[in-house]
């Protein structure tokens, strides 16, 4: 049987969806074990088949998908996998969904909208999630969708520490691309040392999806490193105008960094051409050759989650995990 297992106790089993099997084979490899053998094909009408191909009975199962591209497609898969490993007599089923889908409809702006984030919530209770594992949620209340654990991962540490081998923290400030961002940036300030804070005024028509006007800048940029951070870039028209306005306030280096790159129409035209000398992801989602550039950096997410499997598995404090690695860079 393929996973992690202890004499007489728990059995640990990783196992992933088509959505992104580079990071999932990655995140296996940290723990020590290989992905649980796993058919999936796609019937001529689009319906999807899936069959663990070892037995799940009694196993600590954890179930990674990530969602990008054909993303309905991928949710759907997702739950006929957990309906799988549930109907298989798993002990306890994990759901590790690097990037939350749907996580930006998180409240309603307007009357007859739904809450589309709080819908995938359910949807994975319904097929069998006991547990759910996330990083970088686009807003933390998410969590309380779920009537069950939920494992808030976060990038920080790992963007924040290859920033810091690029910037002189001294002569460097943090930027939020908008003020709803200005907690994250926040704490990314206080782990370069107590670096300045600054936040671009934008203003959001939410009858148009994915457009922006990002005005000035609040907070001084000039003659430093400015260093944008987001939680995800889609069409990155937003963070296209930050740099702009941000580099008109005299800002000497712009840098971006964000967890999730979706980079969906014009975002690598844009990115590459909006005058940031470095963009930072991770690859909580594919990042395929046809939408990177030369000045795009993708860092693995693998070790986060892996620490994050483990410490669950074996009944550990995700939460300090980050307390740890903060503790380690003061």
């Amino acid at each position: 049987m393929t996973g992690i297992h202890k004499k007489g106790e728990k059995h640990l089993v990783v196992a992933a969806g088509r959505g992104h099997q580079a990071l999932a084979h990655d995140v296996a490899k940290a723990l020590g074990t290989d992905l649980v053998p796993v058919t999936a094909y796609d019937f001529a009408n689009g319906e999807i088949y899936v069959r663990f191909e070892e037995s799940l009975r009694g196993t600590d199962v954890f179930i990674i998908q990530s969602f990008e591209g054909l993303i309905n497609q991928q949710i759907m898969e997702a739950l006929i996998m957990l309906d799988a490993a549930k109907r298989a007599s798993a002990k306890r089923i994990t759901i590790v969904v690097p990037s939350y889908p749907y996580a930006r409809q998180d409240k309603k702006h307007k009357g007859r909208e739904p809450i589309s984030a709080r819908l995938m919530a359910d949807l994975f209770t319904t097929a069998g999630a006991d547990r759910i594992m996330s990083v970088d949620l686009h807003a933390s209340q998410t969590q309380g969708f779920f009537d069950g654990p939920v494992d808030h991962l976060v990038a920080m540490p790992t963007l924040c520490d290859y920033v810091h081998t690029k910037v002189d923290a001294s002569n460097a400030v943090i930027v939020s691309p908008d003020a709803g961002r200005i907690k994250v940036a926040e704490q990314w300030a206080a782990r370069l040392g107590g670096a300045p804070l600054a936040f671009v005024h934008k203003t959001r028509d939410i009858t148009r999806p994915n457009e922006t006007a990002s005005n000035r800048v609040v907070g001084d940029v000039a003659g430093r490193t400015a260093v944008i951070v987001d939680d995800l870039i889609d069409t990155a028209g937003t963070i296209a105008g930050a740099v702009r306005v941000v580099k008109d306030a005299g800002a000497k280096d712009v840098i971006i960094a964000a967890t999730h790159g979706v980079l969906s129409g014009q975002a690598r035209e844009r990115l590459a051409n909006s005058g940031a000398c470095e963009v930072i992801l991770t690859d909580t989602v594919p990042i395929p050759e046809e939408k990177r550039f030369d000045t795009l950096t993708v860092l693995s997410i693998a070790p986060v989650i892996a620490k994050a499997i483990a410490a669950v598995f074996n009944d550990g404090s995700v939460t300090k995990l980050f307390e740890e690695q903060g503790a380690e860079k003061k």
